[in-house]
């Protein structure tokens, strides 16, 4: 197939493009290459795809030349994965969300719509959850009441993937991320944050003093379920949770992050920060059904990987 990969950049998109290439698919890759995390760490992975990789700096929320790209490229899939990422942050710069995760994405249905492709696949989170007190979370929860912008958006880019399907027959398909973490990840996330913290001898934030759970997804076990779900073609407009199924405590996370780095953490517990969520756990019940998936990386094996990364000279920003 010719593939789009938007956010070809970013972490779940490099991973996406590597599984993408192994396997011979015509591929284009494209990103803002913004400076919401350090840029360099966007431009190792693009290197580590190899010059042969076809990638262009496009912003898809720049409507003119994302449907230049889609017109003279002719693709037969499109996986978006380019959005302005992170809860905290929609806090602090809201335009940014509206013009990536709104705007971008109206403008990548727009081009499925006049520039037709047999499957849209793209990126939801796990944030639309909110703090659901039915736990683990299946596609079919009530998912009305973000904590979050960020969140918000999600929700909003899977009533617009219904809407054009129904409207326009584009069969789409949106995956539920369940916290991503591997080797090259965003340094905003935690792991990245707590082995530099960890290493430097700085204190950790640990939010809600601890009282966390999250669902860490091994970023292997998301590029994989990535790349089988766009190879079926939904008849309609779908959902799917991508996690793990196993939450872990945010202590327990730390002291396993401690194991694999030789060091312990100095903590800093703080109250519960703006937009978060107490819980993540997601049913993949759905996703194992369709598609046989199952994880493959437990957290103890996932957080060895990515240190052995972190502190590798692959890592530009350690």
């Amino acid at each position: 197939m010719k593939v789009l990969v938007t956010g070809a950049a970013g972490f779940i998109g490099y991973h996406v493009c590597k599984l993408l290439q192994a396997r011979g698919d015509d591929l284009v890759g494209i990103d803002n290459l913004n400076d919401y995390y350090d840029p360099s760490l966007k431009l190792a992975r693009l290197a580590s795809l190899g010059e042969d990789f076809h990638f262009e700096k496009i912003d898809i929320a720049d409507f003119s030349a994302l449907s230049d790209l889609f017109r003279r490229e002719g693709f037969d899939a499109v996986i978006n994965l380019a959005a302005q990422a992170g809860v905290r942050y929609s806090l602090e710069n809201p335009q940014a969300y509206v013009s990536s995760n709104l705007d971008g994405f109206v403008n990548i249905l727009e081009c499925c719509r006049h520039f037709p492709v047999r499957h849209l696949v793209y990126a939801s989170s796990s944030s639309v959850y909110g703090n659901n007190s039915k736990i683990p979370f299946e596609e079919s929860d009530c998912v009305d009441h973000p904590q979050s912008l960020y969140a918000a958006t999600k929700k909003a880019n899977e009533l617009l993937a219904s809407c054009y399907n129904n409207l326009y027959s584009i069969p789409a398909t949106g995956l539920r991320f369940f916290t991503v973490y591997g080797p090259w990840g965003r340094p905003d996330m935690a792991p990245m944050i707590f082995a530099k913290a960890i290493l430097a001898g700085d204190k950790i934030r640990v939010f809600n003093n601890g009282n966390m759970l999250r669902d860490f997804t091994y970023i292997s076990d998301i590029a994989s379920a990535v790349v089988a779900v766009l190879d079926k073609v939904p008849k309609g407009h779908e959902v799917y949770n991508i996690g793990c199924s196993n939450p872990v405590n945010l202590m327990d996370f730390i002291s396993s992050m401690e194991k694999a780095l030789g060091k312990a953490a100095q903590l800093d517990f703080c109250p519960m920060q703006a937009g978060d969520v107490v819980a993540t756990y997601a049913s993949c019940a759905k996703l194992k059904r369709d598609f046989g998936y199952k994880p493959q990386v437990q957290l103890a094996q996932g957080l060895q990987l990515f240190v052995e990364w972190y502190i590798s000279d692959n890592n530009p920003i350690k």
